[in-house]
């Protein structure tokens, strides 16, 4: 099937959106036990794998904010009035709050100047009595990211077993007929 005629988001798109919302899990998990963790190299390398992956999480958020103005794929959407309204303010809350939290955490990380695994310093840059307001701010917007992801998979879900239209599947890997796969062999 061509490209242009699939019902399906492209690859990059899909390839995009998970590695979003895998990134988003992970650091949330990270951000909210890290400190639970003893002082040591272990609390060390949990908090700089948590900032390692953030600046992964702006760099996968820019190319996904480029990718979708560009070259991204445009469907029709699934659902008409409210719903339709529903679903675009939750994608631009989406993104304005991975966007706030993403900055918010870069910011947090150059006024602490984190050591990354001992390896790369961040230098300390700014006033350290930010520290408190920036972390408690970042983790405001993580956890409203969370909570609004936790919605728009809920969506996601009741499209999927209730309303039965197909919409979860758009943003699935497209899958080959077994019968192709089979002539292939």
């Amino acid at each position: 099937m061509s490209d242009k005629t699939s019902s399906n988001y492209d690859q990059t798109t899909i390839f995009l959106h998970w590695m979003t919302a895998a990134l988003v899990v992970v650091l949330w998990i990270l951000g909210q036990t890290s400190d639970l963790v003893p002082r040591g190299p272990l609390r060390t390398g949990s908090w700089s794998l948590h900032v390692t992956l953030g600046f992964l999480l702006a760099l996968v958020l820019m190319g996904r904010i480029i990718w979708r103005g560009g070259a991204g794929r445009r469907l029709p959407p699934a659902d008409a009035g409210f719903l339709q309204f529903l679903a675009e303010a939750t994608h631009y809350a989406l993104y304005a709050l991975l966007l706030a939290a993403v900055t918010l955490g870069i910011i947090n990380a150059f006024v602490r100047g984190y050591d990354l695994f001992g390896v790369v310093s961040l230098p300390k840059l700014g006033d350290p009595a930010l520290k408190k307001p920036i972390t408690e701010w970042h983790e405001l917007a993580a956890n409203l990211v969370l909570a609004v992801a936790l919605l728009h998979a809920a969506a996601a879900l009741a499209h999927h077993y209730v309303l039965k239209d197909g919409v979860l599947l758009r943003m699935l890997p497209k899958r080959e007929a077994a019968s192709e796969r089979r002539s292939d062999l």
